[in-house]
This record gives structure tokens, sequence and C-alpha cells, in this order.
């Protein structure tokens, strides 16, 4: 393991990959703590201001500051991506990509079929639907919950949308995986030691989870670690749509729609622009540490 990190750290994409997401998203997790204003804070008397000591990177149109709010929005953005993959790609996608692949027959019959229905049908055009139908319920729920419980705060802290936006993404995200996991569970199963290890008794599970899996890690890594990129660019669209993460809460999504005007690229650039850029980054880290960790564990591409 430790030999497997220092080969990875020589690698050039991988440590600009890193080195880029831990800086962007770690700013993320802190930015109660480092970010120099609250996301919500209005100064309409500054409003439309450009770069300056006072704001880094200006001001928007409510005079909101842009550098404080992309960092409060790489936290959403953390939150939405890493719930999405970790569900929906590596533990629905895994699992249900492993069962398919091992019991194959009926069982990977009807896994499979349920998948050629989700890729059936453009997956983004579904997002948008759930999101825009499910949201509502899920806002009743939550604020049923805060009446009931005496709460407060759980419905402005955006609770709603990660839950509705993660889950949408998560019920499409599986579905990749989960042909790359049967495909290696099929070529696997057959290897002499699997037989060996099925001869003398094992149980399901443990053939599965302790010898199938392991071994079907590497291609897993790769795509789970492209596949963040595509999440990431999946809820800024949606943002942008307007149809994900809603005021108060920020996003990255949300800041480039409320900038995308002519006139704003002309006059006040740095609305736009700077979210733009941080979008245009991660999801360029994301897919060159994806191809960089192809090339570390692909015997091919060494």
């Amino acid at each position: 393991m430790n030999s497997f990190i220092r080969k990875g750290f020589k690698r050039p994409k991988i440590l600009f990959g890193i080195t880029c997401i831990l800086f962007l998203y770690g700013a993320g997790l802190l930015a109660p703590f480092i970010a120099p204003y609250d996301y919500a804070t209005q100064d309409i008397l500054a409003a439309r201001e450009g770069p300056s000591m006072a704001h880094l990177l200006g001001t928007d149109w409510l005079g909101r500051d842009i550098l404080s709010r992309i960092i409060f929005s790489l936290r959403t953005n953390l939150i939405i991506s890493f719930a999405t993959v970790s569900t929906g790609s590596l533990i629905l996608g895994v699992a249900l990509g492993i069962t398919s692949g091992y019991f194959a027959g009926k069982i990977d019959g009807l896994i499979m079929r349920i998948g050629e229905v989700f890729m059936a049908f453009p997956s983004l055009l579904l997002v948008i639907l759930i999101a825009a139908t499910v949201r509502p319920r899920v806002l009743d729920w939550v604020r049923g919950i805060e009446d009931a419980w005496n709460v407060t705060g759980l419905v402005r802290s955006g609770l709603v949308d990660y839950l509705v936006i993660f889950g949408a993404l998560a019920a499409f995200s599986w579905v990749g995986m989960a042909r790359l996991v049967r495909g290696q569970v099929l070529f696997l199963k057959e290897m002499p030691y699997i037989v060996a290890i099925r001869s003398t008794g094992a149980s399901e599970l443990r053939i599965m989870f302790r010898h199938l899996l392991p071994n079907a890690m590497p291609p897993i890594v790769v795509m789970a670690t492209m596949g963040m990129g595509t999440v990431v660019g999946a809820e800024v669209v949606l943002s942008w749509l307007g149809i994900g993460v809603q005021p108060p809460v920020p996003s990255l999504g949300s800041m480039i729609r409320d900038g995308q005007d002519i006139s704003v690229l002309r006059n006040h650039p740095q609305i736009i622009l700077a979210p733009v850029t941080i979008v245009a980054i991660l999801i360029f880290s994301w897919n060159l540490l994806g191809d960089g960790v192809n090339d570390l564990l692909n015997p091919r591409a060494r």
C-alpha cells in the first residue's frame, strides 16, 4: 500500500489532481472559518464592485462577496458529489454488479434489464424531473420535522436540496458501475483460485466480498474517480437550471446563472468568470486524477 502511494505521488497527473482537489474542497470544508464573509452578507453600496482588498474577487449584484460564496459553494458541491458517488456508484452499483455477476441467471437478467431501462432514457432529463417533482414533498416533510421537534435551520441549511439532488443523481449513477463490476466478476469467478476456495465450502458472501471484490478494485477506483468529475458537472448544471440547490444556500451553478447575461460579461466579468473557472478546475482535476490512477493501476498503460 505504501509503495502504491509513493508511486502515485511520483506521477504529475495524480499529484496535480490531488493538490487541486484537496485545496478547493479543503477550503469548502473550512468555509465558516476561512471565508472573509458569510455567504448571505449583503452590502448594497458595494454591489458589482471589481476586485479590491476588501473583496478579492469583487462582489455580485447584491453586494455579496464572490470569494466567500465560491468557498461555501465548494462545500455544497463536495457534500452532493461525495454522497452521490459513495451511495450510487460505490454502494449500490458495486453491490448490484457483484450480485449480478456472481449469481448470473435470472438475477443477472433482472438487474441488467433494470439497468437498461434506466439507460434508455436521458438521465439528465429524468434527474431534472425527479428534482423538480420530489423537492416540494421533501420540503414539506422536513418542515414537519422542524415543527414536530421544535427545531429550526434544517430548511435554511440546504438539507432538502442536498437530499433531493444527491438522491436523484445516485438513482442513475449505479448502472455504469454495476455493468463494470459484473464484467469483472464474470471473469474472476472462473479463475482457479476461486474454484479452489469454493471447494473448501466458503460461503457465497465470503467469496464475493473477501476474494472477488478486492481483485476487482482497480477499475472500480478508476471509474469512481472519473465519475466524480461527471457528478460535479451535473450538480452545477442542475443549480444553473434553477432546480438544484436553492438560495440562500450558495452553489457554483446558481452563481453562473446570476452572471450569464452578456452585459455582465462585458461590464462585470468577475461575477461569472470566477465560478466558471473554479468549475473548470474541479472537473479537469478529477478527470486528470482518474487518468493518472488508470495509468498506475492498468498494467497495459505502464
